[in-house]
């Protein structure tokens, strides 16, 4: 016991001297509906201690609370870790299901969600210490109401009377200083019952990630010190209980899951449907064909740990973005094709009536022609002649006629 307490009282002088943790500083996903957040690749990060000390040295100086580092590293002793160790440290976190917008606290898993409105495209988040199991912090949304630099505390009479019980009496007011309970700074919530987010005394700095409080939110001096300069009042809070919780990043499904609180154990199949349902939500109200292995396997160890489930196919706009921009089209003018010209389709020969004595060749023999004297003599001759051819044609003619079958009476040309 001398070891440990001798350990905690140079952890805290340490801490106090060093003002390591501050907020883990995100950007938000590209893609719209996503909810997972990283500061690096790899759902986990870890580091080797270069120097003994505790592991909630670690934690105040990775900005995590003593739950979330114990339950990422089991088998560590909490009081004691050795240089040369390999600590575990969370990376990956799916955002609460939430409005992104002011203060989310979600007191499953002692964090806290800042989206800052003058910082667009991040989320700084914070640890946090809850109420315990009998002064629970109250769910619902709420704003900040005002803001109080070195408040004096006033404990209300229920606690004076319980920590007189317990051999330690509290004064009407406590002044403030390093042994104020409400730290230097305080955020008082729009809440009946004096509820704040404010800092902590040198006594309980080591609370910040469990449930020690009267139902106020407790953080790290610094923390609370840089959410004081820069939250407005009027700045909406929400404060929720998300134990698991359910993301998209980059079409692939996660899942988070983080132990119970204190008087509110699940059983596994509890679990188990609630993480059917979240499933269910997040992909359009159909439960895909996930990694049920993973999905036991993420609820088993409720490290915190987003876990991938299910990978969908990408939708087509997301295919088109990822590849190189698509050309603008460049107006054309469009050209009319002339109209084809029709075709006649091919008719037989329409049959040519011929007179009785009528020669083959003798169509348009009707056209004029003066009737010069040369044209009169050469006439004559050709009269002469064709009478006296005229039986040896009509011999031929006959002939013609008996070879030809079909094609009598009908006009061929050459």
């Amino acid at each position: 016991m001398k070891i440990r307490n001798l350990f905690l009282f140079s952890s805290l002088l340490l801490a106090l001297m060093s003002n390591a943790a501050y907020a883990i500083t995100y950007n938000l996903p590209e893609t719209s509906g996503d909810r997972v957040v990283a500061s690096s690749d790899g759902n986990t990060a870890s580091i080797t201690v270069d120097h003994d000390q505790t592991l909630l040295d670690v934690a105040r100086q990775f900005n995590l609370g003593q739950t979330e580092i114990v339950t990422l590293n089991p088998k560590l002793d909490r009081w004691l870790i050795k240089k040369g160790t390999v600590v575990r440290l969370p990376n990956r976190r799916i955002l609460p299901d939430t409005p992104h917008e002011g203060i989310i606290l979600n007191i499953a898993e002692y964090r806290m969600y800042y989206y800052p409105a003058d910082q667009p495209g991040i989320v700084k988040s914070y640890a946090h210490g809850i109420g315990r199991q009998d002064w629970k912090t109250p769910l619902g949304k709420t704003k900040v109401a005002r803001k109080v630099k070195d408040p004096s505390w006033h404990p209300p009479e229920s606690i004076r009377r319980e920590h007189a019980a317990n051999g330690d009496p509290l004064p009407a007011v406590v002044p403030p200083g390093p042994n104020n309970p409400l730290g230097a700074y305080a955020l008082h919530l729009s809440l009946p019952g004096e509820y704040r987010i404010h800092g902590t005394d040198v006594d309980k700095i080591y609370g910040i990630g469990m449930q020690i409080t009267h139902g106020c939110v407790r953080m790290y001096p610094e923390d609370i010190e840089a959410l004081y300069n820069s939250v407005p009042i009027g700045t909406p809070v929400y404060i929720v209980k998300q134990p698991i919780k359910v993301g998209w990043l980059n079409n692939i499904l996660y899942i988070e899951a983080h132990p119970d609180l204190e008087g509110e154990e699940k059983s596994q199949d509890e679990r188990y449907a609630l993480a059917l349902t979240l499933i269910q939500k997040a992909n359009n109200g159909e439960l895909p064909e996930f990694d049920q292995v993973a999905l036991n396997q993420a609820l088993k160890d409720l490290d915190g740990t987003p876990v991938p489930l299910y990978e969908r196919f990408p939708r087509l706009e997301e295919k088109l973005s990822a590849t190189e921009p698509m050309p603008v089209p460049v107006p054309v003018t469009k050209t009319l094709k002339p109209a084809p010209i029709p075709v006649a389709k091919y008719k037989k020969p329409v049959p040519v009536s011929v007179a009785k004595n009528q020669k083959p060749g003798s169509v348009g023999a009707n056209k004029s022609k003066k009737n010069t004297p040369a044209t009169a003599n050469k006439k004559k001759k050709q009269e002469s002649a064709t009478a006296s051819k005229k039986k040896k044609q009509g011999a031929d003619t006959v002939s013609k006629k008996q070879t030809t079958g079909s094609t009598t009476g009908y006009y061929r040309g050459t």
